[in-house]
């Protein structure tokens, strides 16, 4: 059932020891609303731990410094930016059933829990995380604001999405004057690499292959690269997104080989293609210019080609 802020803020207020869920291979966002609301609560004297299906990636623990890790029976279950069942992953997926309040701002949303506040305006779940504080009277320190800085940062490519709103930038530019520290944020974010993103990188750019004149990227990352490569989690980051730079590319497909043998698809599009649309008919979701889906017992080819498909028709649709 859809509320209203006020009435999301209620809940957490009215809660004492509560749960925090973060979506699997967890980005800035999911993990900026997770800690960001874990200080927000601590802060109210309140009992709140976190918890996500895969590790935090090395470049997102600072987000987590110096919180207490607290142990107790759950009364209150809320998830951060996950938008539908899939994304709870393996290790958590008996959860999807028990969430009291969803916070998240993907319009696919799959309106698992019992209440939900979504907002699809919103460039990242942080900008829905940032209200959802306020409402709550918790004070924004610099901590919490280098949280909710982060996942707006990362969720809009440092402000260069189409995604960004005129309230995308008063936000950051509020949590500066909050004490975020941006610029030290978006370097890490942006300007420092490992060698195995640059190897990662490398192998984008020799096996990407292009598609319908040019107007279609796409990059098959095996799971047997990840471990020679010994890449983590966060050196992935961004990868999707590669794909789209490349002049003329309309829609960028990476496919993504997990150790339990399923394909993670990430789908970024520049408009007027839609990669919620296409992930849609896959039984995944997000956003106009970035979605995703997953398979299981497909091959690579087998995805590609369906990938390949429900692209060209949505191309024809737009008349691309």
């Amino acid at each position: 059932m859809d509320i209203t802020l006020h009435t999301a803020a209620q809940r957490l207020l009215d809660a004492d020891h509560i749960l925090i869920l973060s979506h699997c291979s967890p980005d800035g966002d999911t993990l900026g609303c997770a800690s960001a609301l874990l200080r927000g609560l601590h802060s109210l004297g309140k009992k709140a731990r976190f918890l996500c299906s895969d590790p935090v990636p090395k470049k997102f623990a600072f987000l987590f410094e110096g919180v207490e890790e607290q142990d107790f029976e759950p009364e209150f279950i809320v998830s951060v930016d996950i938008a539908d069942r899939q994304l709870f992953g393996k290790n958590l997926e008996g959860y999807a059933e028990k969430v009291d309040l969803c916070l998240d701002h993907h319009g696919t949303n799959g309106d698992f829990a019992k209440e939900r506040y979504v907002e699809p305006k919103a460039a990242a779940a942080c900008e829905v995380l940032f209200l959802l504080l306020k409402e709550m009277q918790v004070e924004i320190s610099p901590e919490i604001a280098d949280c909710l800085f982060t996942g707006i940062s990362t969720d809009t490519g440092c402000f260069r999405f189409g995604n960004v709103t005129p309230r995308t930038h008063r936000m950051g530019a509020e949590l500066m004057e909050l004490g975020a520290h941006a610029a030290e944020i978006n370097r890490q974010m942006y300007d420092t690499k490992s060698r195995a993103r640059l190897e990662v990188e490398k192998y984008v750019l020799q096996s990407m292959t292009f598609h319908f004149d040019g107007k279609c990227a796409v990059l098959c990352l095996p799971a047997s690269l990840v471990e020679e490569l010994s890449v983590e989690e966060g050196d992935l980051d961004g990868v999707a997104s590669m794909s789209r730079q490349v002049e003329g590319v309309m829609v960028g497909v990476t496919i993504r080989e997990k150790e339990d043998g399923m394909l993670k698809v990430s789908l970024r599009t520049n408009p007027p293609v839609d990669a919620a649309e296409i992930c849609g008919e896959f039984g995944g979701g997000g956003h106009a210019a970035a979605a995703g889906c997953s398979f299981t017992g497909k091959s690579f080819d087998e995805v590609k080609a369906l990938l390949l498909e429900a692209v060209q028709k949505q191309m024809e649709r737009c008349g691309l």
